[in-house]
């Protein structure tokens, strides 16, 4: 078993330049480019994107941000969670163990997770022990909603 270092990836224009390799490289980038081109925000900023290097080169990445349960609307009683987006790996680097050291990652955190499944990703979220949602859950964003949950939580998760 690979053990992969997950970092927080700073937001800079290096950063942002090895996003571009990326098929899944659209708006969320965009608007860190416009921001840093305008310095509205620097190096050291909290950045939402975690990756793994290899070598010098991002080869994984995902966004990970925390929900506060006020804007809830996926658990029953509402709690805080993690949504987890643009996870996508380099296609050379597919089924190496970055993906699953990411959600890894993520998981570490113990809360509740929920992300959208792309189109032929159900297996992968299955096999990392992710649910579909399948209860009345308004999907305004055509969403594929998965969720996981830490041990011990799911019993107060969902009705």
């Amino acid at each position: 078993m690979n053990e992969y270092k997950v970092e927080r990836l700073k937001i800079n224009f290096k950063t942002l330049e090895e996003f571009e390799k990326f098929r899944e490289y659209g708006a969320q980038e965009l608007s860190m480019l416009e921001d840093l081109e305008a310095n509205i925000i620097e190096n050291d900023s909290d950045s939402p994107f975690y990756g793994i290097y290899y070598g010098d080169k991002l080869v994984a990445r995902m966004s990970l941000y925390r929900i506060d349960k006020k804007y809830d609307r996926y658990f029953d009683p509402p709690q805080d969670y993690l949504e987890l987006w643009k996870l996508e790996v380099l296609p050379m680097y597919q089924g190496k163990g970055y993906g699953k050291a990411l959600v890894d990652f993520a998981k570490s955190f113990n809360l509740p997770i929920k992300t959208n499944a792309r189109q032929q990703s159900h297996g992968f979220w299955e096999k990392m022990g992710f649910e579909p949602v399948t209860y009345n859950v308004e999907r305004d964003r055509g969403e594929n909603p998965y969720v996981w949950f830490p041990k011990g939580v799911k019993e107060r998760a969902l009705k």
